[in-house]
């Protein structure tokens, strides 16, 4: 092309050459100068976020679970293709960086190469295969996003800035392009048009090029590497026009904002909601701080991590394509959800405006929607906590500005003056002992010695009928092991966590405290070993094990399908009546997502001889029943209920029967049940063990 150009015009060359480098250094000035300016005001917003003392705990097991969890991806690889398609990207954007480097070094001499590695065939090998990797993962995952698109309104992408993402993408092949063309073209410069170890899949391409003379050569290798440095300065100048692009800050905020995460072990951040904290402290509910700030209600009051948190989204809409409440045409998005408070958060006027309510970005049924089903928290790749944001937007909701659903009134009032969300009287709390043909002891003051089990049987499985059947066939199977159990009949009280879900903290702490002091009473001076209780509700359970340990008083919990399964494996249990019904179990969430326990049913299941068929939502994507996060107590007014959506997946499984493991799941899923007029029966694990191992 160059020998277009008149022979006269000798200083042509030169002069590109000078406007080649002057725009790949002038914008590489400018994207550095702006990037650093973005950068450093982006942090001031971190710094004026509530501090927050629990993120800093044991840095070195947290950098190794950050360094685990970045390069195993072990949430992406959830989605196996996309997981795998982003991984070759991710890895791409840090190998391909000596590309960039190299850039600037052909621009002023088109034979550069990085000292020492610049030739080095394994080098070249890897650059070349991530760059080939990283194109064809983008074309795949531009793809994957125009089918679900195309095939689902509501899909994960729905109201995800996917403009930027195609920004991103189309930047991502740009550089690719330049990559593998500057190979070609170093082939053809060096004449390395024959396969060979430097150019093990670039050679072809060299060939292509052979034609050209070395003037041409050495002038496109400059073109190419200034096309190169251009696009990828003109990406980071975008960025840093733009705090709130989440799909292209990811890359470097999510390192950070997986290090913060809640657990330095790398567990997920579930299972006991974080205490309520002020300017950085828990806040004593017995003697507050005239300046204490009750949850979540503006700007100001989020902490410098939840702002990491709203940064670091990348609008992929994993945890949406999860969400219960989404997928039954609610109004919360978790993804949206998080959007809305980052762009909130990060606008110039709001510090004082609220999050939530009319003319608020978060609207009170977004809000109200939640089950706490911990399904996004599950899901996100970057770790984002969402519901511990929405419980801190409940928690200024009812503490603050007393704005929550009227049905949850009557819930705190019951949970205040009769200690059961339904009300009812505390002396019922032992009537089903008198439905038992066995002895159940009930503990008066200290626990005896010989007593290896508290039996906490909870408000549902104290009161709720369907529950209660539950309660009598654990308390039947346990006396048939010989074991030693005792309940607390009347002095038990729930364990507050509807309140503490549904936001009052306040009436939460009242309740803790009480149950705290009772357990005390009960297991004496007994060490942290022999502070043995079983429960039957994973919602208890989690309260109980995790929540009361923030107090500092600790348990030895066991799930009554943990428990049972291990009296199986010590055979003080036989089955001997196996069934070989068509079952399907339902794995609860706050015994499955929330505390990680997905074998022990199964397997009691299994030994009695049922031929089980897992719903294609199950385990850790187990589909919520609709009850967690104090919906128990809340009427389902927006889109279609969320249990009716679960038991038509049970249905479709062509089971006779549908086998639970959480008292409120057996309530949502029975009336699920009903409602569709099933012929499925809906009964607990223990119920199925004791049916396999009576002999009538």
């Amino acid at each position: 092309m160059f020998g277009l150009f008149p022979r006269g015009l000798h200083l042509y060359p030169l002069c590109m050459n000078l406007a080649l480098a002057g725009l790949s250094y002038g914008i590489t000035v400018v994207a550095l100068v702006l990037l650093v300016i973005r950068t450093k005001k982006l942090i001031g917003i971190y710094k004026k976020g509530q501090p927050d003392s629990t993120r800093g705990n044991d840095k070195a097991q947290r950098f190794r679970m950050a360094f685990g969890e970045i390069f195993g991806h072990t949430k992406m690889f959830n989605f196996s293709v996309v997981g795998l398609a982003h991984w070759f990207v991710m890895v791409g954007f840090f190998v391909l960086f000596g590309t960039l480097a190299t850039a600037y070094g052909q621009i002023i001499n088109p034979y550069f190469a990085l000292p020492v590695i610049g030739h080095f065939w394994v080098y070249e090998y890897i650059t070349e295969l991530i760059a080939w990797a990283t194109g064809i993962s983008i074309v795949a995952l531009i793809g994957i996003r125009q089918v679900t698109l195309r095939t689902n309104k509501r899909s994960r992408f729905a109201g995800s800035g996917n403009g930027k993402a195609y920004y991103v993408e189309a930047t991502i092949l740009l550089i690719v392009f330049c990559v593998i063309a500057l190979r070609g073209l170093e082939g053809a410069l060096s004449d390395e048009t024959a396969w060979n170890r430097h150019f093990i899949t670039t050679w072809f391409i060299a060939a292509m090029f052979k034609s050209m003379t070395l003037t041409q050569l050495e002038n496109w290798i400059q073109i190419v590497a200034t096309i190169k440095i251009v696009g990828s300065m003109a990406w980071f100048i975008v960025i840093a026009s733009n705090l709130t692009m989440g799909v292209a800050w990811h890359r470097f905020l999510a390192p950070f904002n997986i290090f913060f995460r809640r657990n330095a072990d790398g567990k997920s951040s579930l299972g006991a909601l974080p205490v309520m904290m002020s300017h950085g402290e828990e806040i004593n509910f017995e003697d507050p701080k005239e300046d204490d700030v009750f949850g979540l209600g503006t700007r100001a009051d989020i902490s410098w991590k939840g702002l990491l948190d709203m940064s670091t989204c990348t609008e992929c809409g994993r945890c949406q394509s999860q969400c219960p409440a989404w997928h039954t045409e609610k109004p919360l998005s978790p993804k949206l959800l998080i959007m809305a408070m980052r762009d909130h958060a990060f606008a110039k006027t709001v510090e004082n405006e609220a999050l939530v309510g009319e003319n608020s970005p978060i609207s009170l049924d977004v809000l109200w929607s939640c089950t706490t089903c911990g399904a996004c928290v599950n899901e996100c790749p970057v770790d984002i906590e969402h519901v511990d944001h929405i419980v801190n937007m409940r928690r200024f909701q009812v503490l603050v500005e007393s704005e929550f659903p009227s049905e949850l009134g009557g819930t705190f009032r019951n949970l205040e003056k009769a200690g059961n969300p339904w009300g009812a009287n505390r002396a019922d709390r032992e009537a089903w002992i008198a439905e038992c043909d066995f002895p159940v002891n009930v503990v008066e003051g200290e626990l005896p010695e010989e007593v290896e089990y508290l039996f906490w049987v909870g408000c549902a499985g104290a009161y709720e009928e369907r529950a209660k059947k539950t309660t009598k066939a654990v308390a039947e199977l346990l006396y048939m092991a010989g074991v030693n159990f005792a309940v607390l009949g009347k002095k038990e009280t729930c364990t507050g966590d509807p309140a503490r879900r549904a936001g009052n903290e306040f009436l939460y702490q009242i309740l803790a405290r009480e149950n705290i002091e009772t357990f005390k009473e009960t297991f004496g001076d007994r060490p942290k070993g022999k502070k043995k209780v079983v429960v039957t509700c994973p919602h208890c359970f989690t309260t109980i094990g995790r929540d009361y340990g923030q107090q500092g008083y600790e348990l030895e919990m066991v799930h009554h399908t943990q428990l049972l399964n291990q009296l199986l494996r010590e055979k003080r249990l036989l089955p001997i009546k196996m069934s070989h019904t068509a079952m399907t179990f339902h794995d609860p969430c706050y015994l499955g997502r929330h505390n990680e326990i997905y074998q022990p049913p199964r397997e009691i299941l299994e030994a009695t001889g049922v031929e089980l068929t897992e719903m294609p939502r199950n385990k850790e994507r187990s589909f919520c029943c609709g009850a967690g996060g104090g919906r128990m107590w809340m009427e389902e007014k927006i889109g279609t209920r969320i249990n009716i959506n679960r038991v038509e997946e049970a249905i479709a499984t062509g089971a006779t029967e549908l086998a639970v493991a959480c008292p409120f799941c057996r309530v949502m899923t029975s009336d699920g049940m009903n409602a569709k007029e099933s012929s499925v029966e809906v009964l607990d694990v223990a119920q199925v063990l004791l049916r396999s191992v009576k002999e009538n």
